[in-house]
């Protein structure tokens, strides 16, 4: 028999675990500035009252824009959007450096800015297209001996740090006005557009940092159906949690730019034990998403629920990869 202790123990571990409701789905947040995005997610989980919830890639402080969030069973899927490409809009200045390579950091250095035209600009721009190399800003959220390195720069240490291979798709200039520079970037994951600035300005010799920046885009979410903080905290006012939880996206939505395999009921049972089954018509490699046929009643339509996604192996089999819970 479990003593009085022991009782109060198991009661206040279920208490925790039971803390919050269950939400699943993806909710595409409009970042504020001046908060992290851990920040942000805190405040609109508090919002759901959600259970379980992760943000998909910090943005800065100083950035706004696109924020995927993703509640319940979307948190397992939350790495697929991490290795999605992003776009963003970014203003930076000509002639001064600072240590973070934004507005938010301390001045390292002014200079004069060169005489410079458009021609100049796309001749620099030029170096900053197609793949590159880049080193992490010390400011970045990257771990070294399992610190985030800004934690070591807040410090005033700084660590070597190795080059990483990135992928510039599109580079656009799209204003030039005094020490002002606007760019539109499409870039892949692992891309620091502060360090972009920093070696822009120091190619153009005089030195450059991010002030604004938004983020258009995270893989297949676009800004176009972007909520703002306030405007949450008033559909929760006039609706409560039935009203969020309207503004959810699906769960797959996170890979509906993934071939759909359709798989039998049969055929998941094996998945859910781990085993990769073979299905007719499936594409001969990459990734897949996978729906679930389900058993309808005669004489209504099919019924078709996602299942998880799976990844084509060397003999044309589909393992899975992450299951949604039943």
């Amino acid at each position: 028999m479990r003593t009085s202790h022991e009782l109060q123990n198991a009661l206040m571990a279920r208490g925790r675990r039971q803390r919050g409701r269950n939400v699943d789905g993806i909710l595409l947040l409009d970042k504020p500035p001046g908060l992290s995005s851990n920040e942000a997610l805190q405040r609109v989980k508090r919002l759901f009252g959600a259970a379980k919830a992760g943000h998909t890639g910090s943005l800065d402080p100083i950035a706004t824009g696109v924020l995927p969030l993703c509640f319940g069973e979307a948190t397992k899927f939350s790495q697929f959007l991490l290795n999605s490409d992003k776009r963003y809009l970014t203003e930076i200045k000509l002639g001064v450096r600072t240590d973070s390579g934004d507005a938010d950091g301390q001045v390292l250095e002014e200079k004069p800015v060169p005489d410079l035209d458009l021609e100049d600009i796309e001749e620099a721009l030029e170096a900053f297209r197609g793949e590159i190399d880049q080193i992490p800003s010390m400011f970045s959220a990257i771990k070294h001996q399992g610190q985030p390195l800004y934690k070591l720069a807040r410090q005033g240490i700084e660590v070597e740090r190795e080059s990483r291979r990135v992928m510039i798709f599109e580079n656009r200039l799209e204003r030039f006005e005094g020490d002002r520079i606007e760019l539109f970037i499409h870039c892949s994951k692992g891309t620091y557009v502060r360090t972009i600035a920093e070696d822009l300005g120091a190619a153009l010799g005089c030195g450059a940092h991010v002030v604004a920046l938004r983020r258009l885009s995270v893989g297949p979410f676009g800004s176009d159906a972007i909520h703002t903080l306030p405007a949450l905290e008033a559909v929760r006012d006039g609706g409560g949690h039935a009203a969020l939880d309207a503004l959810l996206l699906p769960v797959e939505s996170a890979v509906m730019q993934w071939p759909e395999v359709v798989i039998s009921e049969a055929s998941t049972w094996f998945m859910q034990k781990g085993q990769p089954v073979q299905i007719a018509h499936a594409p001969t490699d990459g990734q897949v998403r996978l729906v679930e046929r389900v058993t309808s009643a005669p004489g209504e339509p099919e019924q078709r629920r996602f299942f998880g996604v799976g990844e084509v192996l060397d003999d044309g089999r589909i393992a899975p990869r992450r299951l949604v819970a039943r």
